[in-house]
């Protein structure tokens, strides 16, 4: 008796998908992340997002100050199988505390999502939320509204709030420095 064979996919772990990126088989052309071990293949960045992802991090540096480091688009290792490259995530610390290792949480992470918007609003906050990251920002250029996720579990963030235009928002690691959304926004 033979028994079925049943094709699956191959999960990854993060020391290995490290391994192909030290090994030169993915490198900085290739606009790919791990999540939840999978490799997967980022859309390529339009000038809007550029542009968005700038504004942001001109407006967290404004208000933070040298208290935190925001890293652009890096990874962030946050599991054995997870390592996303959010574009703008707020880490305590200096770039000299990460000089051997990825940060593998952050105070706040910040998605600019246009094509993206529905895997960044399911997949990437499930992960962020498991990992208990507690504030992920999606400046949705869609939209052009802010989301602001906060408390995270398991499956997910358990409060979302919509900000628009002429409102503000102070991220949870500087409850004092409201950032008007239309700095956000290009």
């Amino acid at each position: 008796m033979t028994t079925a064979f049943a094709p699956r996919p191959r999960t990854w772990a993060r020391t290995d998908y490290e391994r192909l990126v030290s090994a030169g088989i993915l490198g900085p052309g290739d606009r790919v992340e791990l999540l939840e071990g999978e490799i997967i293949e980022m859309s390529p960045e339009k000038s809007r997002h550029a542009a968005a992802v700038d504004l942001a991090l001109d407006a967290l540096r404004r208000r933070l100050g040298a208290s935190h480091t925001i890293r652009v688009q890096h990874p962030l290792a946050v599991s054995e199988t997870s390592e996303p490259e959010p574009d703008l995530a707020v880490v305590p610390g200096t770039p000299r505390d990460y000089v051997d290792r990825h940060p593998s949480s952050a105070d706040l992470l910040v998605e600019v999502s246009d094509s993206s918007l529905e895997y960044d609003r399911t997949r990437k906050a499930r992960v962020y939320a498991g990992a208990g990251i507690p504030e992920y920002w999606i400046v949705n250029l869609v939209e052009s509204v802010l989301e602001v996720h906060r408390d995270p579990g398991r499956s997910g963030y358990r409060s979302m709030m919509t900000r628009r235009r002429g409102e503000t928002v102070a991220p949870l690691v500087a409850p004092g420095a409201a950032i008007e959304v239309s700095e956000l926004l290009p």
